[in-house]
C-alpha cells in the first residue's frame, strides 16, 4: 500500500506552509484524497506535483498559468495537441524571460559604470556613464515611440 502524508509531513517535507497548502487544494492544483475525518493525505505523485510547482513558482509562473497549462493529474494518453499548446506557452515565456534578462544586464552594466564612476570622478568615466544612460533611455523611449505608433495607426485614415 501506497504511504500517505499528512498535511503536516508534506509542508516538512517540502518546506511549504500548511496554509499554502490548502489553498493549492481550494485551487484545484493540488488536490490530495481525503480521509473519513476529511483530512488531507498526500500521496508521492502529489508530492512531486507540488515540488514542480515550487519550481514552476521559481520560473516566475504565476499560479494562474500553472493552474491553466499545466493539468496536474497523470494523463493516461498522451494529448498530442495539449503538448504542443504547453510547449508554445514554454517558448512565449522564456521568450518573456530573455527580454527580461536582456533588461536586468543593461540595469547591471549602469550599475556597475554609476558606481565606478562615483568612486573614481573623471571626465571620460562621466562620458560612459552618459553613453549607457542615452542608449538605455533611447531604448526605452523606442518602446514607447512603438506603442504610440500601433496606437496611431488604429486611428488613421
Amino acid at each position: 500500500m501506497e504511504k500517505l502524508y499528512s498535511i503536516q509531513e508534506a509542508s516538512r517535507i517540502l518546506g511549504i506552509p500548511k496554509d499554502t497548502l490548502r489553498y493549492y487544494d481550494r485551487l484545484g492544483i493540488v488536490s490530495p484524497t481525503r480521509e473519513n475525518n476529511r483530512y488531507r493525505r498526500y500521496s508521492r505523485n502529489d508530492l512531486i506535483d507540488l515540488m514542480n510547482i515550487q519550481i514552476m513558482q521559481y520560473a516566475d509562473f504565476s499560479l494562474d498559468e500553472i493552474k491553466g497549462k499545466f493539468g496536474f493529474h497523470r494523463m493516461e494518453k498522451v494529448d498530442p495537441a495539449y503538448c504542443h499548446e504547453v510547449a508554445a506557452f514554454l517558448d512565449a515565456k522564456n521568450a518573456e524571460t530573455r527580454k527580461k534578462i536582456d533588461h536586468l544586464q543593461k540595469v547591471s552594466q549602469l550599475l556597475d559604470v554609476a558606481a565606478d564612476t562615483l568612486r573614481d570622478f573623471n571626465p571620460e568615466k562621466d562620458q560612459r556613464l552618459a553613453e549607457i544612460v542615452r542608449e538605455i533611455y533611447q531604448g526605452i523611449r523606442k518602446k514607447e515611440t512603438e506603442i504610440f505608433e500601433e496606437g496611431c495607426d488604429d486611428h488613421q485614415g
